[in-house]
């Protein structure tokens, strides 16, 4: 048997059920946008790049304020969350030149949300194939770029 090392997932088992309150609030709270990989502030809502991604350049787009559910949302804050996810979407295109996206709400558990009371949505870039033997077989996605790498290419757009 061959043995696959993830080591950057020990962080997630360690810190992720341990954190206090709502990590979204937290790292938008806390003003230090590279450690907690906040890409861009606007005035209704911030992007953030996913720390446990399920595809390389996986990002959020969070309202400033802890709402739960897309009902709670003021219009500002619909618009705002849309614009900025159409213009993540054309920077992601320029940056990595996916062939493809998946833009995505999980609203409760029984939909998949891993961060139940903090309403976010997903973009996601895609490539043919990048969905290969790894997941289907081992249930292993293989991430080809660090964050912190990604974070500063980000930067260097906006």
């Amino acid at each position: 048997m061959k043995n696959l090392w993830a080591p950057w997932r020990i962080t997630y088992i360690q810190e992720h059920p341990k954190e206090n309150g709502c990590f979204l609030c937290n790292s938008f709270q806390d003003k230090q946008d590279e450690k907690h990989l906040i890409v861009v502030r606007e005035k209704e809502c911030f992007c953030i790049l996913n720390k446990y991604p399920y595809n390389s350049g996986h990002l959020m787009i969070a309202p400033n304020k802890h709402k739960p559910d897309i009902s709670d949302l003021t219009e500002h804050e619909m618009l705002g969350i849309m614009k900025l996810t159409r213009n993540m979407k054309e920077l992601l295109t320029t940056i990595m030149k996916p062939e493809g996206f998946n833009l995505g709400v999980n609203l409760g558990k029984s939909a998949g949300a891993g961060l139940i009371g903090h309403f976010h949505l997903h973009i996601v870039p895609r490539w043919n194939g990048d969905t290969n033997f790894m997941p289907v077989i081992s249930e292993v996605k293989v991430i080809p770029q660090s964050l912190e790498d990604l974070y500063k290419e980000f930067k260097k757009h906006i």
